[in-house]
């Protein structure tokens, strides 16, 4: 072993707190969570994620990375770098732990990978965890070398209005889908050897930069018009028609929450089991041919899918899975609930 001179270090000194990342690095020994993006203008939805990743993932610091140039968007309507990044400082002012950063210019990266490279390079002791919005993992496959991503760093997500629900049936969720962390876990994502991610819960935030440039109220208008919510009886109603069909389908598990003022995309949620999927492509065609029958406007997702099928009536979302697909995801605990099997060690009750 080779001998170190008292007072003396072969390496930098870790800082005492996670401060501005310097372009070349340092030794610093901390956790940092990294949230790239135009910016373009930044917004309390962009704080709302920095702040509860870093309590969340119990992260040191949360790096705001302002993107010299998305290559994914077009220049036309983009503010010049240093307002962006003047917007950025604003939103975090009063949270030393949230760091807006000018970075990726200065060391000369456009590309989220290239990023990722050299941070982990320059600062070779630092646990880093990428951080971004459920509508960047569905357009995640347009990345350049968006696969590397997942094996350089974990990857948390987190909720957006009008896309959570597509983003956990994504190309991308399910590629990495035996890799996902359950979000009780979140804690131990920044040790996690990658690949390895999670879908965090949390109220999702209005605000849009879109809208905000647009001149408009800071909330994103919806990927499609829901109709006026069902009254309680008629919605109650409605889920046991859903349930009704389900058992006549011999689903396994069915249960039903209650999401009302939880979320803004539906008021009721429905999980069910099928145990091949035949079964399940015979729950989700069945459901549809009673929904629409009732003239009622449905959005399947995954009907080609062999362990999960997503059904959107508005007012109800309902989940058909695998019954391994469905524990892995946990889409009750995320929730608040047990998951099958689990009720006498919760002391919780389940609606079915």
């Amino acid at each position: 072993m080779t001998a170190v001179r008292r007072g003396r270090s072969r390496r930098p000194a870790p800082l005492a707190k996670p401060g501005a990342p310097g372009r070349w690095g340092d030794g610093r020994k901390v956790r940092i969570g990294l949230l790239g993006g135009s910016f373009n203008p930044a917004h309390e939805g962009h704080r709302t994620i920095a702040e509860t990743a870093r309590k969340r993932l119990r992260l040191d610091a949360v790096w705001l990375l302002v993107s010299p140039g998305n290559p994914l968007k077009p220049a036309r309507g983009m503010a010049r770098l240093d307002r962006r990044l003047a917007s950025a400082r604003d939103v975090v002012a009063g949270n030393a732990r949230l760091i807006a950063t000018d970075l990726e210019a200065r060391l000369g990266t456009r590309y989220t990978i290239d990023t990722i490279r050299r941070l982990r390079a320059r600062f070779p002791r630092v646990r880093f965890v990428w951080l971004m919005g459920a509508d960047n993992l569905i357009q995640i496959p347009r990345w350049q070398f968006w696969r590397a991503i997942f094996r350089h760093v974990p990857v948390a997500v987190f909720p957006r209005p009008g896309f959570t629900r597509a983003a956990v049936a994504s190309r991308a969720a399910r590629l990495f889908r035996s890799r996902f962390v359950p979000p009780a876990r979140a804690g131990a994502l920044r040790f996690a050897t990658p690949p390895a991610w999670t879908l965090l819960p949390m109220r999702e935030h209005p605000a849009s930069a879109t809208a905000i440039r647009a001149g408009k109220a800071a909330v994103p208008r919806p990927r499609r018009r829901r109709a006026a919510a069902l009254p309680e009886a008629a919605l109650d109603a409605l889920v046991k028609r859903i349930v009704a069909r389900l058992e006549d389908d011999k689903a396994e598990d069915v249960v039903v929450l209650d999401i009302l003022g939880k979320a803004a995309f539906a008021d009721r949620m429905v999980i069910a089991s099928g145990l091949s999927g035949r079964q399940l492509k015979a729950m989700a065609e069945h459901l549809l041919d009673l929904l629409e029958g009732e003239g009622l406007r449905v959005r399947a997702e995954g009907l080609g899918s062999s362990d999960w099928v997503l059904l959107d009536v508005g007012d109800v979302v309902v989940h058909l899975f695998r019954p391994e697909t469905r524990a892995h995801y946990a889409l009750e605990k995320m929730w608040g609930m047990s998951l099958p099997g689990e009720e006498a060690s919760h002391g919780e009750v389940r609606r079915a």
